[in-house]
């Protein structure tokens, strides 16, 4: 496993070309891309003669992007799913996605290329850490929400099966922005999976923190016995005393790969603590890797969202997204993270103990995680 974990970089450039360009020269090429007659969306399109600079001659890479400003989430609301298509993707068939709505109003977004892009790259990671293949349980969700479709096409990839449950996380995020309780809903939930665990023997298990630890509340015996050989997370935070407590008591046998991300910026890969680094405080113990040139996040100073801090330092993550499928710039997301240095196993920065951005100390802006 060590073997193939360090060589981890040189393979995702291998399986995914893309990955090797810089990231100066990528967003040159997505600057034409977005922004060229016969390729840019309509959306960006429109938008083009108000920005007060030509993206195509001033944007000469990634560090102009900030010409840009901060995007602001209200607009992608607002933006029908065909005004989001590239021009250039006109004959392609694509997917409308749709955001869990944590921080207001869902945002819809198209997928032609990136799922591909995303289970590629998922995949490699798994099979680094000797558990790609089988049966999926997809304890995600579904309907529009793009992360019950990367798990399916990641077990089409390898001809596996996936059993799915029913599992809308706007749901449980209503009733609890009118104060209600998620508790019922989330009993269904994991009624659905104790189900599909006893009947089918799936050997990964895909979903959030929050729901692991629900499911781990009730299981009669631990997930290996099950046949599971691996968890894989993403969506809500969990704590380190959370974290600690479903290694030692639930996860033995079971690798679990965590991941910190969203609908629109894509999958922060788990890079594990490696000797002499220095422990994060509220961390897990890991640090998650965004691969660039397809998207970067920064931890900035929450007063002045263009300061990057400095390593071991929390700022608020600021995201830009640079795909063919979207293109998102400077978007200051709802999380607070540690910013820490580049990894062996993922060669550039990363961030640590994510968790909700409350402003002035206090509220964390309306955003509700639930259970995703």
């Amino acid at each position: 496993m060590t073997t193939a974990l360090g060589t981890l970089p040189d393979l995702l450039r291998e399986r995914v070309p893309e990955l090797a360009v810089d990231l100066d020269t990528w967003t040159r090429r997505m600057m034409r891309w977005h922004f060229g007659p016969e390729t840019a969306s309509p959306f960006w399109a429109a938008r083009r003669a108000r920005l007060g600079f030509d993206p195509l001659k001033d944007v000469d890479g990634f560090a102009a992007l900030e010409l840009f400003g901060l995007f602001d989430k209200a607009e992608l609301r607002a933006a029908s799913a065909r005004d989001l298509r590239p021009r250039g993707y006109r004959d392609r068939p694509f997917r409308v996605f749709e955001t869990g709505g944590t921080t207001g109003p869902p945002c819809r977004i198209v997928n032609v290329t990136r799922l591909a892009y995303d289970v590629e790259i998922y995949r490699t990671v798994l099979e680094a850490r000797g558990v790609a293949g089988g049966d999926v349980l997809a304890m995600t969700p579904s309907g529009p929400h793009a992360y019950g479709h990367f798990v399916e096409g990641l077990a089409d990839s390898w001809h596996g099966a996936v059993h799915a449950i029913d599992f809308d996380p706007r749901w449980v995020k209503a009733a609890l922005r009118a104060d209600g309780e998620a508790d019922a809903y989330t009993a269904h939930l994991v009624d659905q999976t104790l189900a599909l665990l006893a009947a089918e023997r799936p050997s990964l298990l895909f979903t959030t923190s929050r729901l692991l630890l629900e499911l781990a509340m009730r299981l009669p015996r631990p997930l290996h016995t099950y046949g599971i050989r691996a968890v894989c997370t993403g969506g809500t935070s969990c704590t380190a005393a959370e974290a600690e407590f479903l290694r030692a008591e639930h996860l033995p046998g079971v690798q679990w790969i965590d991941t910190y991300g969203n609908t629109l910026v894509g999958h922060a890969l788990q890079a594990d603590a490696v000797a002499g680094a220095p422990d994060v405080p509220g961390g897990t113990g890991h640090s998650y890797h965004l691969p660039p040139p397809f998207a970067v996040l920064k931890v900035v100073d929450p007063a002045d969202p263009w300061r990057e801090v400095a390593v071991g330092e929390r700022g608020r993550v600021r995201a830009t997204t640079l795909l063919e499928d979207l293109f998102l710039p400077n978007l200051l997301e709802r999380d607070s993270a540690v910013r820490t240095g580049p990894h062996p196993w993922f060669p550039w920065d990363g961030v640590a103990a994510v968790r909700p951005f409350q402003k002035d100390g206090g509220a964390n802006g309306g955003a509700v995680e639930g259970v995703y």
